[in-house]
């Protein structure tokens, strides 16, 4: 289908001022990488999600989502279809002894909001730097604590443009893994159970662990966060920095000389680099160490074109 059809058609069931054409990625993503959507939508409500999710399935046109761009590579010839940007979908609402989010909100927002309300249970998540909607379709987690052990439901869509609420278990959160991600769900909504606390052992607990992240991780520069999951009786980190990884580059993209479980972007580094760096670092750990590092980091978009 021409690409003016399917902004006319987009404009019939969307307001237009959430559309954009050849949109830069590189705008929306911690890594500063990534190539031009066909079209980028930014809705406001579920029922524009909802629309635009129905219509690219009955016109086959593939869907990407997008939160905060903080766990992603995106790589440099972009993405194909529609890319749906959840991050006005960012309310927050406190009731009693819960929350309910919307896919949008940051993750660290929530935390604090449950802070100001001294309810515990969210104080790992004090500084991580995703969207609900992402914590949940990883099962994020941080400091011994993940999203697993406190949320109670979140409301997704599927690839047609159904609503489905998915409770705790249904939601099959696992080791930076869930349903969600399984089935090629979307999050559209959670609801968070905590606990009364104390709200000055809460600020104390998310000022220990902001201070820990601020230490040890390089929030200086731009970057996609810890790369490689945690393999089964080790630390990515430890065996990349026991590899004499730290420092080596490739392009504009480096391991962390402050944390080698971090790829940093220090001079205009690409989707490229990062992958490629990514595959070096894969190599040399399984060639040191025979142990094999998977990202945690998700990598999507097409390859530029020679």
């Amino acid at each position: 289908m021409h690409k003016d059809n399917i902004l006319k058609e987009l404009k019939a069931i969307v307001p237009s001022e959430i559309i954009k054409i050849d949109e830069p990625l590189k705008k929306y993503t911690y890594t500063q990488t990534g190539g031009k959507a066909d079209y980028y939508l930014s809705p406001t409500k579920n029922e524009h999600v909802q629309a635009i999710v129905h219509y690219a399935y009955t016109k086959d046109i593939p869907v990407t989502y997008l939160g905060n761009g903080s766990n992603i590579i995106i790589r440099e010839g972009g993405i194909r279809g529609i890319v749906i940007s959840l991050l006005s979908l960012d309310y927050i609402d406190v009731s009693d002894d819960a929350i309910i989010s919307g896919s949008g909100a940051a993750i660290i927002d929530v935390s604090r909001t449950a802070r100001d309300h001294a309810l515990t249970g969210l104080e790992f998540a004090c500084g991580i730097p995703g969207s609900i909607g992402g914590a949940v379709f990883m099962n994020a987690g941080a400091y011994g604590g993940e999203v697993k052990d406190c949320i109670d439901y979140a409301l997704c869509l599927n690839d047609k443009g159904d609503l489905i609420t998915l409770t705790n278990k249904e939601l099959e959160l696992d080791y930076r893994n869930s349903i969600v991600q399984q089935k090629h769900l979307v999050v559209l909504e959670a609801a968070f159970t905590l606990a009364p606390g104390n709200l000055e052992e809460i600020q104390a607990t998310m000022d220990d662990l902001t201070e820990r992240r601020e230490t040890k991780q390089p929030l200086e520069y731009p970057s996609c966060g810890s790369v490689f999951q945690r393999p089964p009786g080790h630390f990515a980190g430890k065996l990349i920095q026991d590899s004499d990884l730290q420092g080596h580059r490739i392009g504009g993209v480096e391991v962390s000389k402050k944390h080698a479980g971090f790829m940093v972007n220090v001079d205009k580094g690409t989707a490229t680099d990062y992958e490629d760096l990514i595959h070096y670092v894969q190599e040399v750990v399984k060639e040191k160490f025979d142990v094999d590092l998977h990202p945690e980091v998700r990598i999507i978009g097409d390859h530029p074109v020679d």
